[in-house]
């Protein structure tokens, strides 16, 4: 009999730490919940992103400095057979002398490296 008291007793002594534990979670769910509403976290669902939003004068001014960066760039840049104007500059191209220059360094590197090693 004494050692069902026992236990009965220890199980009253657990209960009454989770009812502890469980006060203490309660205080801590309703502070975060306070905190939601003060800073507006909490109104939009999990994982959704907050979209910004731009005045229309904002959106004008973004979109005059675009123009005026691709008015730029076809003002540099120089006009095709036909007479447009390409967005890109003309690719430049490397001489068969330069080339060669080129080789025979990179050869140079590699006769250095496979007799070293």
């Amino acid at each position: 009999m004494e050692n069902l008291s026992n236990t009965l007793a220890a199980l009253r002594s657990e209960k009454k730490q989770m009812e502890i534990r469980v006060d203490e979670l309660d205080a801590v769910i309703r502070s975060i919940e306070a905190l939601t509403e003060v800073n507006g976290t909490g109104s939009r669902p999990t994982g959704a992103r907050s979209r910004s939003v731009i005045s229309a004068a904002g959106r004008q001014r973004i979109a005059a400095a675009q123009r005026a960066r691709w008015a730029k760039i076809r003002k540099e840049s120089q006009p095709t057979a036909r007479g447009k104007v390409t967005a890109m500059p003309v690719k430049r191209t490397i001489s068969a002398a330069g080339r060669q220059k080129i080789a025979a360094a990179q050869r140079a590197r590699w006769a250095k490296i496979s007799k070293a090693g």
